[in-house]
């Protein structure tokens, strides 16, 4: 008999020649997969046509999916760009201008394309070396969807002329594409083919349609013009009607005496020695910010299982743009001086009028302010910002005559007026908090000298 060690030994050869049997009749396969949205994912496969492709998923790129093909079918090695998703609530997007043509030299960090996401028109920057062989989406295009292909690069410069005739068809496609175009359809037997039933041989022919009528044209009807909507402007009209229909709004008004702060900003400006330019909306906006840090309850949002309150007062404040209504954000409004925050939004309705701002820039904050005094409006109501749960409109501020104060002589005086009016989301903010914040608010701005503290 043999002893447990020879037959171990035994087993060992034996399963060795098997494995060696075995390699040479099947490619040897081998796959490292590993996904974060901080690294580089690579899969490799050794398969009789030795083809590779490497996926990058980096936070730097935006969630670009770049996919890099070797010797794919007939074209050389070449990476694939495809279109970014450059906001989280982005699902297509509009080419603008290419900054790069074909042949170009890119390098890591240039800028290939003007991108316009549904908030803004951004610069979307090259990851990679080579060289610009097809542009597959030309400039101005409308409604990209993500992930659409819209370029390939090379390495070498040679190989750029073998991809004059490429195209998204001629693209490697995905395992998974390939399963689905795989099966070919069943042909069906034409619908002349099958028996007519008896009773439709006897029927009788139907009458002959009566041609079609123009409807009549209103008499001094007027003509118009079909403007087309951008990405921008769809997604403020989708979040807004999801807001007033979700949203259980309120309104709560207060008016503000404004004579100290008029009096306030133009002592100011005069010694500003041009370094900054205080606007009554300066004003509002510091005085929001320390309104909120008094009343925490309305610095905050509706999550369904909870309600966050935020630690920071970040106003957002709406500005008109030609695509649409932006809210750059004011962050850390509290903290910061009326000068600063003055500096600080001029920049940023600039640059959001440029369609220039950065996501960062306009994506969050934790509270709204839309301002129409400038405009002679003396009184609206402003639709949530979610997931805000207020949003402070602003009317002018006009001359009014007012009964005297207590204590003072006369019996009527004049006083400059300024209506605003708080929505509030009253699954988070109840009417006695809305009546707080506003107390605190009109209280800073009555005595501005508070908000220099």
């Amino acid at each position: 008999m043999l002893s447990s060690a020879s037959v171990s030994r035994l087993a060992l050869t034996s399963a060795r020649r098997f494995v060696q049997r075995t390699a040479a009749l099947v490619p040897l396969t081998r796959a490292v997969a590993t996904l974060n949205t901080s690294t580089t994912t690579r899969a490799f496969t050794a398969t009789s046509s030795a083809t590779r492709h490497i996926l990058f998923a980096s936070s730097s790129m935006a969630k670009t999916n770049m996919v890099r093909y070797y010797s794919a079918k007939s074209y050389p090695s070449h990476l694939v760009i495809n279109m970014p998703a450059l906001s989280p609530t982005m699902t297509m997007g509009n080419i603008g201008t290419w900054q790069k043509k074909v042949g170009d030299a890119v390098a890591a960090g240039d800028v290939l394309v003007e991108i316009e996401t549904d908030k803004a028109q951004m610069d979307f920057e090259c990851q990679e070396e080579g060289y610009i062989a097809k542009i597959l989406v030309g400039s101005n295009t409308k409604e990209v969807n993500i992930s659409q292909p819209i370029a390939i690069i090379v390495e070498n410069k040679e190989d750029i002329e073998k991809f004059s005739d490429f195209t998204v068809d001629t693209a490697p496609a995905a395992p998974a594409a390939e399963k689905k175009e795989a099966p070919k359809p069943v042909e069906t037997p034409k619908a002349a083919e099958a028996p007519k039933p008896e009773t439709a041989k006897k029927a009788s022919p139907a009458p002959a349609p009566k041609a079609a009528v123009p409807a009549p044209v209103a008499p001094g009807s007027a003509a118009y013009n079909d403007i087309p909507v951008t990405n921008m402007r769809k997604i403020i009209a989708q979040r807004l009607s999801e807001s007033k229909q979700t949203v259980p709004h309120y309104y709560v008004t207060v008016e503000c005496e404004m004579d100290k702060v008029l009096k306030l900003r133009e002592v100011l400006n005069k010694a500003s020695e041009d370094k900054y330019k205080l606007s009554v909306n300066d004003f509002i906006v510091k005085a929001s910010a320390l309104a909120l840090k008094a009343v925490p309850e309305a610095n905050s949002a509706w999550m369904n299982d909870s309600i966050r309150q935020y630690h920071s007062s970040d106003i957002c404040v709406a500005t008109s743009t030609p695509t649409g209504l932006i809210t750059p954000i004011v962050a850390n409004a509290d903290k910061k001086g009326l000068s600063t925050i003055s500096n600080q939004v001029k920049d940023l309705a600039s640059r959001a009028r440029a369609n220039k701002l950065a996501p960062h820039e306009y994506q969050g904050g934790t509270f709204t302010i839309s301002n129409m005094g400038m405009f002679g409006i003396k009184h609206f109501t402003a639709i949530i910002n979610p997931p805000q749960s207020c949003i402070l409109a602003v009317g002018s501020t006009e001359k009014r005559v007012l009964p005297a104060r207590a204590g003072d002589e006369g019996e009527l005086r004049t006083a400059s007026v300024m209506a605003v009016t708080l929505s509030s989301d009253h699954r988070t903010v109840d009417g006695a908090v809305a009546a707080q914040f506003l107390k605190a608010f009109k209280g800073y701005l009555e005595e501005p000298l508070k908000l220099l503290l």
